[in-house]
């Protein structure tokens, strides 16, 4: 509507003008209407960056994991020396009980089908008994400095790895590694030097942190139901804080994947950058199920190479039976861990038994067809029977059970399963892993996958079966990275 009205002007009629003019208010008008149209918008496109941004960042609030509720004092951040020990009666009750041990032979030309080879075991036990030196090994785990310091109720056990003789000028860079089931800090025991110790002088000298995860190896067992990968998550977020750390790289396989994964999904900004050497699609989109319909016949479609088709096909074959092979162990931890825990809490053989059956397996799915495994042609059994131990004398394999039943007793469908992740990640694809994940599908969860390398050799536990390789890509992963920042 326009408005007009009497308004005064200089014609020369003085007090006698009575012309009548359009005045100037409905282009007033029009200028406020648009600068507050312009408002609204920005406003609008400021609250939806913000919103989409809160909705990349996962939340979680604090709990308390020890016995009880909560004391009423401030919380205890001091960080403690811990020294890993042993003792003749711990090593007295060890022989006793596999002295002590029932045999039952393996069915004819069964080799590691049916699990672990019954007559094999008795070779691995023979050892242990009676050439194993866990005094020995003790000393090497004690090689490195080992510390506790109690988060959220519980006693969080970590490696702290500081580089020696750091030449002037060069600053180490923090690199938090996580470890997952039936693996432990040790896994990582071999690459540490190769990180912190770097025989190239330009490479990246890195200060490594390897924390155990609650129920693990020598961390405290949460008390309480419902700790899950996102607690574990915001457990190491507070030690690297402790620690002095404000921003770090991350690196996890298997538990340590979604642990690292939801690292970086609760503080993307602290996260420089996350490497990763195992990946299975928590929610499998459209590209994903089209290049599954459609790879084979058109590969360059969906990038997949040899390897990728070769893995991923027959569908059905390679997919679906291979992964039901695999995880019957994962339907009993998430389940009823407790039940089947307790048999091998108090069975040293059947501990052995269950978890290095994992080693077999996971390292080439063809081991099973091998009469002992192949258990030793990746590694030794002295770093194998370390493992186990560590897993013993800690008694942690009921607890780090329950860490499936926590993880997946909450549904399939968690908030940062739905969740992509924008931290800047490396991913090493090694050929025998046991999910195998194709770049396009990586690229569905890790929006800013910024190295895919498909690695020459190697399998589930790749960072103790090959370390030098693992070595190689966090270091060359780090350096894009580091240089991009500068």
């Amino acid at each position: 509507m326009n408005h007009w009205s009497p308004f005064r002007h200089n014609c020369g009629r003085g007090q006698n003008c009575h012309c009548i003019l359009w005045n100037n208010e409905p282009a007033a008008e029009s200028t406020m209407f648009t600068e507050v149209l312009l408002a609204l918008v920005v406003g609008g496109v400021i609250y939806f960056l913000v919103q989409k941004s809160k909705r990349h960042q996962l939340k979680s609030e604090d709990g308390w994991w020890g016995e009880g509720t909560p004391p009423d004092r401030e919380e205890d951040v001091s960080i403690r020396p811990y020294t890993v020990r042993t003792d003749k009666e711990e090593l007295e009750d060890l022989y006793r009980r596999i002295d002590q041990t029932r045999s039952f032979p393996s069915l004819e030309d069964s080799q590691f089908t049916y699990g672990f080879n019954s007559q094999y075991l008795q070779n691995v036990v023979s050892y242990w008994r009676h050439d194993f030196d866990w005094r020995r090994q003790v000393e090497k785990l004690n090689k490195y400095p080992h510390y506790k310091t109690n988060i959220e109720g519980i006693d969080v056990h970590y490696v702290h790895v500081r580089p020696k003789n750091l030449p002037e000028g060069v600053t180490a860079v923090p690199l938090l590694m996580v470890h997952g089931w039936p693996g432990s800090f040790y896994e990582f025991y071999r690459m540490i030097p190769l990180l912190t110790q770097p025989s190239n002088p330009d490479d990246i000298v890195f200060e490594v942190v390897c924390p155990s995860i609650p129920g693990y190896c020598f961390s405290e067992a949460p008390h309480k139901k419902g700790f899950d990968s996102v607690c574990a998550a915001r457990v190491f977020h507070k030690l690297m804080k402790r620690l002095g750390f404000q921003q770090f790289y991350a690196h996890g396989g298997d538990w340590g994947w979604i642990i690292t994964t939801n690292m970086a999904q609760l503080e993307p900004k602290i996260i420089k950058g996350l490497h990763l050497n195992f990946a299975p699609p928590s929610k499998p989109g459209l590209p994903m199920v089209l290049s599954i319909m459609l790879g084979r016949h058109f590969p360059k479609m969906f990038g997949f190479n040899e390897h990728d088709i070769q893995r991923i096909y027959p569908v059905v074959q390679n997919l679906v039976v291979e992964s039901v092979k695999e995880s019957g162990y994962m339907h009993i931890q998430a389940t009823k861990p407790d039940t089947v825990g307790r048999g091998l809490n108090d069975s040293p053989v059947g501990l052995a038994a269950y978890i290095l059956e994992k080693f077999s397996t996971w390292t080439d799915h063809d081991f099973r067809n091998l009469d002992d495994g192949g258990l030793t042609r990746k590694f030794s059994l002295d770093d194998l029977l370390t493992n186990v131990m560590i897993y013993w004398t800690s008694g942690c394999i009921i607890s780090s059970m329950r860490f499936y039943k926590e993880n997946f007793s909450k549904g399939l469908d968690q908030p940062h399963s739905k969740m992509p992740v924008h931290v800047p990640t490396g991913f090493a694809c090694f050929p025998n892993e046991l999910m195998h994940t194709p770049k396009l599908w990586v690229q569905q969860k890790y929006c800013k996958l910024k190295t895919f390398t498909p690695m020459a050799r190697g399998g589930h536990f790749a960072a103790m079966e090959e370390p030098e390789l693992m070595a190689q890509d966090i270091q060359n992963f780090t350096k894009m990275q580091e240089k991009r920042m500068k």
